[in-house]
């Protein structure tokens, strides 16, 4: 133990000098474990995927390096790409198509999904059987042949639909896809919105009730904000599910953006058509990852310490 001296100004003074600490010592070299070597084998596995993608992108579209005598710069590129100058316009306008098919059956599903949960939750065997059918077949069978059991299977009923003069709805192909992708979406956010609710403590709902809250107050302003932040992330699975769900659209002559690619494809036979729209599909989904992750971290920040 070191000796300590009131000092003249009633403080204490160490009188052993404190030894200044070695520096850590330099991190070791990581050995090339069977992990490490796999790992590394398919990360450069995807790297020199992606650069023969990015040249088989610029060879299709005949971009070369001129090198030249004079000028600033000695280099210029010459391209020649006529299938993205013949049909860069119609990807796009598939693209937008795309968003606009996903945005309007979620919002839709949406609208759908919360009267659903509460008949699904609900202690009647008749609502809850009702919704418990509807969630089982949504859920349980392919979006392709729901889509084909709406656009095909309404046109044996067009008598019988043209009585009631909702044929209009059904002969057309735009109506019927969002009609399926909001049926089949919905199906999935009652079961998310539901296991959200059940997720929130019972606690508090008896504290509300304890303190003369009336139960669609309790809801609205206690259950349902904490139920949503729970559903974030399913949320936003459902929708890049969506996504990549809606090409299935083009079968039934919706010119979305798988539309627009097998259009472009069965007119030119060139591959590039499917690598742009993989490319395209990659960007909506990536963009809405972000963009939900940014949404989570600003709705969930009083959560983290």
């Amino acid at each position: 133990m070191s000796n300590l001296s009131l000092g003249a100004a009633g403080s204490f003074v160490q009188n052993q000098t404190i030894e200044a600490k070695a520096p850590p010592p330099p991190p070791k070299s990581r050995d090339w474990t069977l992990t490490r070597v796999a790992g590394t084998t398919w990360l450069t596995f995807w790297i020199l995927g992606g650069l023969g993608i990015v040249w088989f992108l610029l060879n299709s579209n005949h971009v070369a390096l001129v090198f030249q005598d004079d000028g600033f710069l000695p280099v210029s590129i010459t391209h020649n790409a006529k299938f993205l100058v013949k049909y860069g316009e119609k990807f796009v306008s598939g693209f937008l198509i795309t968003l606009k098919l996903v945005g309007l059956s979620m919002l839709l599903g949406v609208l759908l999904s919360i009267p659903m949960t509460f008949m699904r939750m609900s202690k009647s065997r008749i609502l809850g059987g009702i919704a418990y059918a509807y969630i089982y077949f949504f859920r349980g069978t392919p979006l392709l042949a729901q889509v084909f059991l709406i656009y095909y299977g309404a046109g044996t009923f067009r008598i019988p639909l043209q009585s009631i003069d909702v044929w209009w709805f059904f002969r057309d192909a735009w109506n019927c896809a969002v009609l399926a992708f909001t049926l089949n979406t919905a199906a999935y956010q009652v079961e998310i919105l539901r296991g959200s609710i059940q997720n929130v403590a019972k606690g508090q709902w008896e504290a509300a009730a304890a303190l003369g809250i009336p139960k669609w107050l309790t809801f609205w302003k206690i259950i349902l904000p904490q139920a949503l932040i729970v559903s974030l992330r399913p949320y936003g699975n459902e929708i890049i599910l969506m996504i990549k769900g809606s090409a299935i659209v083009a079968i039934i002559t919706i010119f979305d953006l798988m539309g627009e690619t097998r259009r472009a494809f069965s007119r030119t036979y060139d591959f590039q058509a499917y690598v742009w729209a993989a490319i395209a599909y990659l960007v909506m989904v990536e963009t809405l990852r972000r963009l939900w992750d940014r949404i989570e971290a600003r709705l969930t920040r009083h959560l983290k310490r």
